[in-house]
């Protein structure tokens, strides 16, 4: 009975470990510090997405803007930035409690980068973009609304 109670308290551990990255988190431009936009991340069978759900827009921005930067074979391509999936692809790596081996698009640039996303002592998430041995990395915070 002891080594069942042990086990169930492993796995709802480990479950509560991937659950932490679920939500909404707001992203802060790294150039002005400003708050750029809200992605909610969730679950897609055994992967791990987000999408964009809101943006903070100055008043002489586009409101509702499309990603006419992406690559033209991307089906994001003159789609609408709200609502687009920009995380794609992220499994729960438990050893490194963290999500890993899958992508993230910059609609900015239009760019897809490789992605890793962890969740800092401070409870925010870390959330690297990088390709081959270029990084960066920004601090997504949670976000209640």
């Amino acid at each position: 009975m002891k080594s069942i109670l042990t086990t169930l308290a492993c796995v709802i551990t480990m479950s509560a470990s991937a659950q932490s990255f679920l939500g909404k988190w707001k992203t802060i431009d790294d150039e002005t510090g400003k708050p750029k936009s809200i992605v909610e991340i969730y679950k897609n069978g055994n992967t791990y997405e987000g999408k964009i759900i809101k943006l903070f827009r100055g008043p002489d921005q586009d409101p509702d803007p499309i990603c006419d930067k992406c690559d033209n074979d991307d089906p994001r391509y003159n789609q609408k930035i709200i609502g687009m999936k920009i995380i794609q692809g992220m499994e729960y790596d438990e050893d490194d409690q963290e999500l890993e081996d899958g992508t993230i698009l910059d609609p900015k640039n239009g760019e897809v980068y490789d992605c890793k996303i962890w969740k800092g002592d401070d409870g925010n998430l870390k959330v690297r973009g990088y390709v081959m041995m270029f990084y960066r990395t920004q601090t997504w915070l949670p976000y209640e609304g």
